[in-house]
């Protein structure tokens, strides 16, 4: 089966999500009718940019709404799926890094909160992390949902892989002074997971991996809006090739609490 990604590498704003939101969907719009991809993608916190600071609160999304109303009717228009990024919302008092994803339909059919908060930038301190994973379909791919800082561990990617994902979709505003361990990371998630990679960062350098590790897409650092096909028999190669999952040991393997010193 062959799927269209379109990646829209955005620049957002800081703390400006009334602009933000109206270029989201000038890219958007732009790329379904320039495009007719199966799946559009976007990057973390798009629309007030990754700003974990006091006075975010009032600028999130309450419960989402604007999100949902926006994304729902331009995957309707277009009759496109939409991987939403991801959001800065609120919901009650509490600040969430929320990622949704829409059908074609305009139906939600994902919410991922962002489980890892960077503690380095004190996102901890303002938002609050998620509890759960999430796994959801999209143009008949099984994908899971990750942002950002969740890619530095492997846990969480390994307990999505072993739910049978096709694709993980890993918006991100990752900084550019890490760029190789950004780059670096996503291709192993690739890798050792037999899956597709969609790595989108807002801050350049975005990626699509497939299950070899083998770069899709390529981007700079300036905004841009690329795509490709995805073939999923490839899952199917890889997996017949080097049977990873057929191999693991399980029962061995220990993940314990202890704090590395």
């Amino acid at each position: 089966m062959n799927v269209k990604l379109a990646l829209i590498q955005m620049e957002s704003r800081p703390q400006d999500p009334d602009v933000n939101f109206r270029r989201a969907e000038e890219l958007i719009t732009a790329c379904a009718e320039r495009e007719k991809p199966d799946i559009i993608v976007l990057p973390e916190m798009w629309n007030t940019g990754f700003c974990p600071q006091e006075g975010l609160f009032p600028l999130a999304d309450a419960e989402g709404v604007q999100t949902k109303v926006l994304m729902s009717r331009l995957a309707r228009t277009f009759d496109v799926n939409i991987a939403a990024g991801s959001v800065t919302e609120r919901r009650g008092d509490k600040l969430y890094n929320t990622a949704y994803s829409f059908d074609r339909t305009g139906a939600c059919v994902s919410r991922y909160d962002k489980i890892h908060l960077f503690t380095p930038a004190h996102e901890d301190k303002f938002v609050t992390g998620g509890n759960h994973t999430t796994v959801f379909d999209l143009a008949g791919l099984r994908c899971g949902a990750a942002i950002c800082y969740d890619v530095r561990f492997p846990e969480l990617i390994r307990t999505l892989a072993l739910q049978s994902i096709d694709l993980l979709i890993l918006p991100a505003q990752w900084p550019r002074k890490r760029r190789d361990h950004w780059l670096t990371l996503t291709k192993a998630r690739a890798i050792e997971n037999q899956i597709f990679v969609c790595a989108l960062n807002g801050r350049g350098n975005s990626r699509l991996y497939d299950p070899w590790g083998r770069e899709l897409l390529t981007f700079g650092e300036d905004e841009a809006t690329q795509c490709a096909v995805i073939d999923t028999n490839v899952l199917q190669e890889i997996r017949t090739t080097i049977n990873v999952y057929r191999d693991r040991r399980p029962e061995l393997y220990h993940i314990t609490t202890k704090e590395t010193p």
